[in-house]
């Protein structure tokens, strides 16, 4: 019983040496529960918001005016900078810029520009850059003096793929299906020898998967196509790309080459007005005369290519043909590509050119109503139909190659397969 007293004796005095003892240490702290002490805290709180940094082609643009626009028609570099200021000096060096680092005269209509200026009242320019492409651009720092940097962005490649039933026009279809043109091109130039895309089938459908290439999550053009599988008039045709050393080119199923030694269309593919015949009645001589060439109606400057390697024999305007060119591709094959608005930079006699290479632009030159490209083809010295002549196909899968070929066109038909085909409308017969 007295060892339980004094324990708890022992226990009441520890614990109040514990309160006074923490009183004598800090004699404030006995006050701090006392109302009202916080009421007026004598620290001042700040709070700031903090702004994220605007950055434009590596510069902060926070604090400065900047003004996107496009180059109008007939613009020179130096009316870009109206109503902003630029140092005299500035100015003189620009003057004497070397055009290998930039061309002030080949600044064109539509391309983007911007200006980065200061919030003051001469409105100095600090910075014009200027977009020849999605990819490229040119940064101009006028501030103090010249410098002229040239930047990249950044281009992404994604696989996409489409499929698709023809409606009126393979173009037509695709375009409706919002993906580039540039599409339809390329699909054309590798089945061009072996379908009249002219001629095709509603209900004839395609699949293929293909590269796209973005910049800033936006398309910008088509890679590399992977693979097509193509049904017309119910037959199937394949394009596998397969390089056996000499780049890629596009092989079908049996490892026959898709490519034939000449392209078979001049331009990217469009409408054809007018084909070869015997006997034309003629636009403008209001007379039936043999037409000896193929017309393709395209927009006035649409670039004109050459469909193969070759010299050039003639590039002039001559009467009725206007502005022409004509291309000897071997001791077999000669092609004529007449009414040009402009024939291309460099083309004149003995000049070689490749296949496809921009020869000129189409135009309405010579004896024509309105802008289009005629293309005259010459065989052994005779002019024949482009459209119909057999030329010899490219050399197909070489024997030692073969087996690369069967994997990489199992590859390609099973990915291919994993697209699904649209079926084709329902064609319903209709009676009395």
């Amino acid at each position: 019983m007295k060892t339980r007293v004094k324990l708890i004796v022992g226990v009441i005095i520890a614990f109040s040496g514990l309160i006074v003892g923490y009183i004598l240490l800090d004699p404030l702290s006995a006050g701090y529960s006392r109302k009202g002490d916080f009421a007026n805290d004598t620290v001042k709180r700040m709070e700031d918001e903090v702004t994220q940094p605007i950055v434009l082609y590596g510069m902060v643009v926070n604090d400065l005016h900047v003004v996107r626009d496009v180059v109008r028609r007939n613009q020179r570099f130096t009316d870009l900078l109206q109503g902003y200021y630029v140092p005299q000096g500035v100015l003189q060096q620009m003057s004497l810029l070397p055009h290998e680092i930039f061309d002030f005269r080949k600044i064109s209509a539509n391309k983007n520009y911007t200006l980065i200026a200061d919030h003051d009242s001469l409105k100095s320019l600090q910075a014009l850059i200027y977009e020849p492409n999605s990819i490229d651009y040119y940064i101009f720092h006028l501030k103090d003096s010249m410098l002229v940097e040239l930047g990249h962005r950044k281009v992404i490649v994604r696989e996409k793929e489409v499929a698709g039933v023809i409606g009126s026009s393979l173009f037509e279809t695709i375009e409706r299906m919002g993906i580039s043109p540039e599409l339809t091109n390329r699909f054309v130039d590798i089945f061009a020898w072996q379908i009249d895309f002219q001629r095709l089938q509603k209900g004839d459908r395609f699949k293929l998967f293909y590269e796209e290439q973005q910049v800033e999550g936006q398309p910008i053009g088509i890679g590399k196509i992977l693979g097509i599988y193509f049904e017309h008039f119910n037959h199937p045709y394949y394009a596998v790309p397969f390089d056996q050393g000499d780049g890629v080119d596009y092989f079908d199923e049996s490892g026959n080459s898709l490519r034939k030694a000449l392209l078979k269309y001049p331009i990217e593919f469009t409408r054809i007005s007018s084909r070869y015949t015997m006997k034309r009645f003629h636009p403008v001589e209001k007379i039936f005369r043999p037409h000896l060439g193929t017309d393709f109606a395209a927009p006035m400057n649409t670039p004109i290519r050459t469909v193969g390697d070759g010299i050039v024999e003639e590039a002039q305007y001559k009467g009725n043909n206007g502005n022409y060119v004509k291309v000897r591709h071997n001791g077999i094959y000669t092609t004529q590509y007449l009414h040009m608005s402009k024939i291309a930079s460099g083309m004149r006699p003995g000049v070689k050119v490749k296949q496809g290479e921009t020869i000129g632009y189409v135009g309405s030159t010579g004896l024509s109503t309105g802008p289009h490209l005629c293309y005259r083809f010459w065989r052994n010295g005779v002019q024949v139909d482009a459209l119909q002549v057999e030329l010899p196909p490219s050399q197909p899968v070489k024997q030692e190659f073969i087996p690369m070929f069967e994997e990489a066109k199992l590859r390609v038909t099973r990915r291919l397969d994993l697209i699904a085909l649209p079926e084709p409308p329902m064609v319903v017969a209709s009676g009395n």
